[in-house]
């Protein structure tokens, strides 16, 4: 017996260990190809302020820390999609692509060639992935906001903020396409299939809000707990609710999607709650959130005549990595107190 247990362990263990390579790999790649003075611009200590402040308007706007696309030459920009890849699921990496490509819908409606751009898309790395077992990097710009904290392979994903405008596109030889269609049709269906009475529960309030609630926040908490609980949904609508919730996680790696969405299932399932604020019929203003015991989903369509999405994900304990770098602290022998 306690063979078999070594045996398990040491397999764990392996498989912790493969990971952290994987992750680290990309990482180290990337910042070995940037010049030095590059990678001094890219590269700043874990504990720089810069690395909780966020934000999804375009960067001329909001500058961010790090360095941007357009001073990555074609190799460097090939490592960082590798980068991207390793971080994101094809899902993921996917849709981060469709909304810096909605720079140029933009740029061709606009014709501001200064806030519409789609090189303006940081890239910023917190401590060494070559020699720290913690580190962080974060990939922003217009309408997204990507943040990974690893600490020993182990990953955490959230600030994680996805945008589309237009949601919809109205003209030109690209009308009609949808950006995070998912995250809104499944939204309509979940409400749309509610009872009256169950209706009377999930709709919190007529007026939907003019943008997410939580913003740009570096820290957030549960909200009231308004809307409908998951039990007391019907199968057929508990379905809808968990192919919406899996949509968010589908950006994440499957592997680590899988195991979020079975934490969810095995330790707060019956405590989600889906709340709807505004329209129920598409084109009119609309809000939605999803709330657990440890995340909270928003997402908002109300601004451009509802033709423009906001959609964000927040743990109430791994935001930044929250919980990973108390983890590390813990258990550091360099940061326990004698």
């Amino acid at each position: 017996m306690k063979k078999i247990i070594i045996t398990t362990l040491l397999a764990v263990a392996s498989i912790v260990m493969a990971f952290g390579l994987l992750t680290d790999k990309p990482a180290i790649d990337f910042l070995k190809s940037l010049t030095q003075a590059q990678r001094n611009k890219t590269q700043m200590p874990f504990d720089d302020e810069s690395r909780m402040l966020w934000h999804y308007i375009p960067s001329s706007m909001f500058p961010r820390a790090g360095i941007q696309l357009n001073e990555l030459d074609p190799n460097q920009k090939a490592k960082l999609e590798e980068l991207l890849r390793t971080f994101l699921s094809e899902t993921g990496y996917n849709k981060t692509m469709k909304i810096i490509d909605l720079e140029n819908v933009l740029l061709e409606i606009s014709g501001d060639s200064i806030m519409r751009n789609p090189e303006n898309y940081s890239v910023a790395f917190y401590g060494s992935p070559e020699k720290d077992s913690l580190w962080a990097f974060s990939f922003e710009g217009h309408h997204i906001s990507l943040n990974f904290t690893i600490h020993n392979g182990k990953v955490e994903t959230a600030p994680r903020f996805f945008g589309a405008n237009p949601a919809r596109i109205p003209s030109g030889p690209r009308e009609g396409e949808r950006t995070l269609q998912k995250e809104e049709d499944l939204g309509f269906e979940l409400i749309n299939s509610l009872s009256e009475k169950q209706r009377k529960i999930a709709i919190f309030q007529e007026e939907p809000f003019f943008d997410i609630v939580t913003g740009k926040s570096k820290e957030v908490e549960p909200l009231n707990p308004v809307g409908i609980l998951y039990g007391q949904l019907n199968r057929n609508q508990q379905l809808i609710f968990l192919k919406l919730l899996d949509e968010y996680l589908s950006t994440m790696p499957a592997e680590q999607a899988e195991k979020r969405m079975n934490s969810i299932r095995d330790e707060e399932i019956n405590e989600l709650r889906f709340g709807w604020a505004g329209a129920t019929v598409v084109g009119e203003g609309h809000y939605y959130r999803i709330q657990g015991k440890s995340f909270l989903i928003e997402f908002d369509n109300v601004q451009n005549k509802a033709n423009h999405i906001h959609t964000v994900w927040r743990d109430f304990d791994g935001d930044f990595g929250r919980d990973i770098i108390r983890e590390h602290y813990k258990n550091s022998d360099h940061h326990k107190h004698e």
